[in-house]
């Protein structure tokens, strides 16, 4: 596996979160966490934060799923 990291204007573009979004997210256990460089300077693993975008994608597509289920059992 190839190990990438990112900065955080990097992961504000992949998925469309502000700053403090993100470590909300972080703070609740909800994002990756990110990985101290220096004492001014951290990043994220780059496969960590495509993982949570696709579980995302994922949980949005099971949700329509079975919203549909249910509108065929009416």
């Amino acid at each position: 596996m190839n190990l990438r990291l990112i900065r955080l204007s990097d992961v504000i573009k992949m998925t469309g979160l502000s700053r403090s979004g993100i470590y909300k997210y972080i703070s609740e256990d909800r994002f990756p966490q990110s990985v101290n460089l220096g004492t001014r300077a951290v990043a994220f693993v780059e496969h960590e934060v495509q993982h949570w975008i696709e579980q995302r994608i994922e949980n949005r597509d099971a949700n329509i799923l079975s919203g549909y289920d249910k509108e065929v059992d009416l």
